[in-house]
């Protein structure tokens, strides 16, 4: 087996060859250690003295220790490749139950008018923040009753991850207005997606939940907006507490007090009113 390119350090030896048709042919373009000990059966330490070898050949990219990416044949004399960061973010993962969260889902919803720069995962195995290849990825811990409203992204014609779905993708903005950019991102969202969201859900996740602070919100811009009947948001009022919550946790504690919804209002109105118009 021998690259397709006329940059001989690139020929791969018969053990690595081997290897690497095994992976293009699983779709690992990003791998771990331990995927290359399962289809060589060679020790741990063979392993990685290969993957040496094969990174000194610009045949692969360690990513992070233990974490490398296959370079694509195609291209060429090119010694360094990233993956998609959505394909990278689930390999940290590992076998924990996860989904790609947040601003990430809003971006891949297209509920978002600026990039994303930050890859947000939600897992039930507690993981730090950290830049791998480049990219940023933040992980938020959830417990395993907390993992719904889930559903697959194509990030090519072969592979894909976990994404929560657009009604799961809005309540968790509710719940972290910080990780999507403020609550009036989540409104533009809603408003956005409006047609695409299906509400008896949207409400059934926000009560599964179970977090007083996203139902408040919630109900709130379902009727700022007029996107409910009046019955559903009495029987979301029926499900608050005497505590207040602020519209946006991230703004300061100031604003009128909208005793029916227990909030208070600490987000410029104008901004919201303009959401319908943006």
């Amino acid at each position: 087996m021998h690259i397709n390119n006329n940059n001989s350090s690139k020929t791969l030896g018969p053990r690595m060859a081997g290897l690497f048709t095994r992976l293009y042919e699983k779709g690992l373009l990003t791998f771990r250690v331990a995927d290359a000990v399962k289809y060589t059966g060679l020790s741990p330490i063979a392993v990685s003295n290969l993957l040496h070898k094969a990174q000194q050949r610009g045949v692969v990219t360690r990513l992070k220790p233990g974490l490398f990416n296959l370079v694509p044949f195609e291209l060429g004399g090119v010694s360094e490749h990233i993956d998609s960061p959505y394909i990278i973010a689930r390999e940290l993962v590992g076998a924990a139950p996860y989904f790609l969260s947040y601003g990430t889902a809003f971006e891949l919803h297209r509920m978002f008018t600026q990039p994303m720069f930050t890859t947000y995962v939600s897992s039930t195995k507690r993981m730090r923040s950290q830049t791998v290849g480049g990219y940023e990825f933040k992980f938020v811990k959830v417990s395993s009753d907390q993992v719904f409203g889930v559903e697959k992204y194509w990030v090519d014609k072969e592979r894909f991850v976990l994404i929560s779905n657009i009604e799961r993708t809005l309540i968790d903005g509710l719940k972290h207005p910080e990780y999507v950019g403020g609550v009036t991102e989540v409104a533009k969202g809603l408003w956005m997606k409006k047609d695409a969201i299906n509400f008896k859900t949207l409400i059934e996740y926000a009560k599964q939940l179970g977090v007083g602070a996203v139902i408040r919100r919630l109900g709130y811009l379902l009727e700022r907006y007029e996107l409910v009947d009046e019955s559903i948001l009495r029987e979301l009022q029926k499900q608050l507490s005497a505590t207040y919550q602020r519209l946006d946790p991230q703004m300061p504690a100031q604003g009128i007090f909208l005793s029916r919804w227990k909030l208070q209002l600490n987000v410029n109105q104008e901004e919201l009113d303009a959401v319908r118009f943006g």
